[in-house]
């Protein structure tokens, strides 16, 4: 919200003296983060933050106001850089097993600022990149070399306010991302509306068939909480859970006991009830020489350095260098859903172990079709 004093400023027409200020806060000279936490709705507890920039050293607190006025004075890309620095100086302590979400505009995602960010950092994992949209992209060509240093330094790419703006299918299908959030409007008063019940439904099937997560953001009411739950998303955000604070907050217990209790009465079956572990492996030689010294093992899984599967790899595939890429599912993913994903691939690689990771996206185990089989059948006869 605008602060009472810049509102009577607005009122009385006097300018700020946008430059001056504009030139502090990309210095970071008055410019803080606070972190809202996401929950797990399946556990009830914390597995990430999203960053958002503050500006407690000035007169004027509204972000938008900010960003605004960056946009126009052409300082977008050194403001939105100098509020990424900020909210990466608490990284190094994010908790074990939580991702941070950062917003960046995609038009400025190719810009030398915003490129030093990421330099800067180096190792990217963990983080997740959400693109929030304020103008429309012509063209995902020209971002794909940037999103691919992203993906490749070890980050996931996230499309904010999904059923909103400039977000809508078309986004989605080129952008492939990793996370998709759940427009605000879509979910305030989602327990008195079927048609928007409907639309989430059909955004987590999408997500399950393209191995992302959908997150609801803005959620404020209870009952928004637990029609969400009953829908089966997997990830919330808004004021009923936590509010942006210092790093690194949780939820209240109250609320996090209601998430548990509830999606454990009410979930099927998933994969974490089949998951199996299996040997991780770096590169090829640690492979070839886990086959060595094990000739009866069938497979290996290929991992990257932040623990997120590649592929399975039998004998044969590492002694020939071949790698396919696995299939990745998240813990919570129903069985059904996974059956029906397995079943879209190349009949060569459709009877392979399905890769389950966490909600980080790291390494958790293997789940066998025969077993998903086995559980289904004896659930759903």
């Amino acid at each position: 919200m605008i602060s009472a004093t810049g509102s009577s400023r607005a009122n009385r027409g006097d300018a700020p003296a946008w430059e001056e200020l504009l030139a502090r806060a990309c210095r970071g000279d008055g410019l803080a983060a606070a972190y809202q936490p996401i929950i797990d709705t399946s556990r009830g507890s914390v597995v990430g933050y999203e960053a958002l920039a503050r500006f407690p050293g000035f007169e004027e607190k509204n972000p938008e106001v900010w960003f605004a006025a960056a946009r126009r004075h052409g300082r977008s890309a050194d403001l939105e850089s100098a509020a990424l620095r900020v909210a990466l100086l608490a990284r190094p302590d994010l908790p074990t097993n939580c991702f941070l979400t950062l917003n960046v505009s995609p038009e400025l995602l190719t810009s030398e600022p915003i490129r030093a960010v990421w330099r800067q950092e180096g190792d990217l994992g963990g983080l997740i990149v959400e693109l929030t949209e304020q103008t429309p992209i012509d063209s995902y060509l020209e971002l794909e070399p940037d999103l691919h240093q992203l993906r490749s330094a070890g980050a996931l790419i996230a499309v904010d306010d999904a059923g909103a703006g400039y977000a809508g299918l078309r986004h989605l299908l080129q952008l492939r991302p990793s996370m998709i959030k759940i427009d605000r409007e879509l979910i305030q008063d989602v327990d008195r509306d079927e048609a928007k019940r409907a639309l989430i439904e059909m955004l987590g099937i999408f997500a399950s068939r393209v191995d992302a997560w959908i997150l609801a953001e803005g959620v404020e009411r209870v009952e928004e909480l637990d029609t969400l739950v009953s829908l089966g998303v997997p990830l919330v955000q808004g004021y009923l859970l936590a509010r942006p604070a210092p790093p690194w907050a949780g939820i209240d217990f109250e609320l996090a006991h209601r998430l548990a209790s509830r999606q454990s009465a009410a979930r099927k079956t998933v994969l974490r009830d089949v998951v199996e572990p299996a040997p991780a492996v770096l590169d090829m030689g640690e492979a070839i020489g886990a086959f060595t010294e094990d000739p009866g093992l069938a497979s290996v899984v290929l991992i990257d350095a932040d623990l997120r599967p590649i592929s399975v790899l039998t004998p044969d595939a590492a002694a020939l260098g071949v790698v396919s890429q696995g299939m990745r599912a998240n813990l919570d993913t129903p069985l059904g859903d996974a059956l029906d994903r397995s079943m879209t691939r190349e009949a060569a690689y459709r009877f392979e172990p399905l890769l389950v990771t966490d909600n980080a996206g790291r390494f958790t185990g293997i789940a066998r079709l025969e077993r998903m089989i086995t559980a289904l059948t004896v659930i759903e006869p």
